[in-house]
């Protein structure tokens, strides 16, 4: 085969890295292919959902690899599962290995029962295996309350000098950071998770103010935890080194610091809370190049002075807050974002000669979702005599969130029986306190109403309750799951 045809055929099978099925079906039809495929297989592993037995197999797989000493070293510490024949890999695979998860590894180590004593051992032995100066990772994660060294393993300064990507926990040993900070200052992409009550981890710190070209941006806490107020201060403040880089950030509490009227730079903003707070001075915040933004409970005057200050930019808008009273928020997103493409909102029926305005203003939308779930009577009929007469050409994608008891059947017929644009991707999603017989029998009813459009052909795909991304519609692809 020709280097031309290899290297469209490279190009076609990147594309489907995230779809694993589709890889391994591909992965036997030829020698060609196998090489192909292998090393983006390989580049994660682990990267999507796997039982018991795959997550074994992987694990006998990285022991096949171990060098001559190393297996001496497990035999002579009476780990004897080492005295199993493993055939020599027909691939390096090891070499294709660019994304480290740590979390894998103890869960490999778990799955084989070694008593804890042995433990440390075989560990040893398998970080040995991919930090050292011939491996080069380009992401890492760390699993919380880790705390191996491996910042002391010969080769580490090679081994994580082009990190690029890290996701860890806050609990993660001080020392580990503080020795990654020392490697590692290309680092683009962070994510931390605090998962563990007060934790002041200024390991955490250090790596941040190493890094020189920081552009994605997440800190996540679980919703129960409490973070000392003086170490968010320090955390936010960290960032301001790398302000004029960072484009995307997500957080889940309110900023301590006005650390958002810093990043004038940013294509997307996601803070999702878990309970409501002040946000008056989001009006002094101003983010011109915004093009995304994902907000929970936070008041819709806030975001309407938000979205005041953008310039035009915003693509993609998901807002989910408990209102009674959107039109200014509407209002200011039909004047100011005209190349809005997808929109989640919450709908009232106050709200619904605003909603009318932003179809018809905003030209380019092709997904709208609606929530109704705070809505205690929605107007059905009317809204969707507003979706049929004033929806832009581009829009074809609706999902509709409510409460299933006050859904009403013949509203959304006359939807689909009047619906003349291109077919519709639809997501419908039921809510109910508790399942029960009448909350089953109301899905099947919506099931068998929009079958009858899918046969028609006015409705192209459909789906009932699944939890997708905000803005997807359709569900193919295998999932990776970090």
């Amino acid at each position: 085969m020709s280097e031309l045809n290899m290297g469209m055929l490279s190009l076609i099978f990147e594309k489907l890295q995230n779809d694993g099925k589709t890889l391994y079906s591909c992965l036997l039809v030829n020698k060609t292919w196998c090489e192909i495929i292998v090393p983006i297989l390989w580049e994660t592993p682990g990267r999507f959902k796997s039982n018991s037995n795959a997550i074994e197999m992987l694990f006998d797989t990285i022991i096949s690899h171990l060098p001559k000493d190393s297996k001496n070293t497990l035999r002579e510490n009476g780990i004897n599962f080492i005295e199993q024949k493993y055939e020599q890999p027909l691939f390096n695979y090891i070499s294709y290995w660019k994304n480290l998860n740590l979390y894998l590894l103890e869960s490999m180590i778990s799955i084989k029962n070694i008593k804890n004593s042995k433990r440390t051992v075989i560990r040893k032995e398998m970080l040995k295996l991919f930090i050292n100066k011939n491996t080069s990772f380009s992401y890492l994660y760390i699993t919380k309350q880790y705390n191996h060294q491996i910042h002391l393993f010969p080769g580490v300064e090679h081994c994580f000098s082009g990190l690029e990507y890290l996701c860890c926990n806050a609990s993660v040993d001080k020392k580990i950071l503080e020795g990654l900070a020392k490697t590692s200052n290309s680092i683009k992409k962070l994510k931390l998770r605090f998962n563990v009550m007060k934790t002041n981890n200024y390991g955490i710190i250090k790596l941040i103010e190493a890094q020189k070209n920081l552009n994605v941006v997440g800190f996540n806490k679980q919703p129960a935890n409490v973070i000392d107020q003086s170490y968010c201060k320090t955390l936010e403040e960290s960032l301001i080194k790398n302000v004029n880089n960072i484009q995307y950030f997500s957080m889940n509490w309110k900023p301590v610091t006005n650390i958002l009227s810093h990043l004038v730079n940013l294509i997307s903003l996601d803070i999702k809370l878990s309970s409501y707070a002040d946000w008056n001075y989001l009006d002094k915040v101003c983010l011109p190049n915004l093009k995304i933004l994902k907000t929970q409970k936070i008041p819709s005057k806030d975001l309407a002075n938000l979205i005041q200050n953008t310039k035009g930019y915003l693509k993609e808008i998901s807002i989910q807050y408990e209102g009674n009273d959107n039109r200014r928020l509407l209002q200011v997103i039909y004047n100011k974002c005209p190349n809005l493409k997808y929109l989640k909102i919450s709908f009232n029926n106050i709200d619904i000669i605003k909603l009318e305005k932003l179809l018809i203003e905003c030209k380019y939308l092709n997904g709208l979702f609606l929530n109704t779930l705070d809505n205690n009577d929605p107007d059905w009929d009317n809204l969707f005599e507003i979706l049929i007469r004033s929806s832009p050409m581009n829009l074809f994608r609706f999902k509709f969130s409510y409460y299933y008891k006050i859904f009403r059947f013949n509203s959304l017929e006359l939807f689909l029986d009047n619906w003349n644009k291109q077919p519709i991707l639809l997501q419908t999603i039921p809510v109910c306190f508790l399942v029960d017989a009448n909350f089953k029998r109301h899905q099947q009813q919506v099931n068998d109403l929009i079958n009858k459009y899918v046969t028609k052909g006015s409705v192209k795909a459909y789906d009932i309750g699944k939890i997708f991304e905000d803005f997807e519609w359709t569900q193919n692809k295998s999932r990776a799951y970090f």
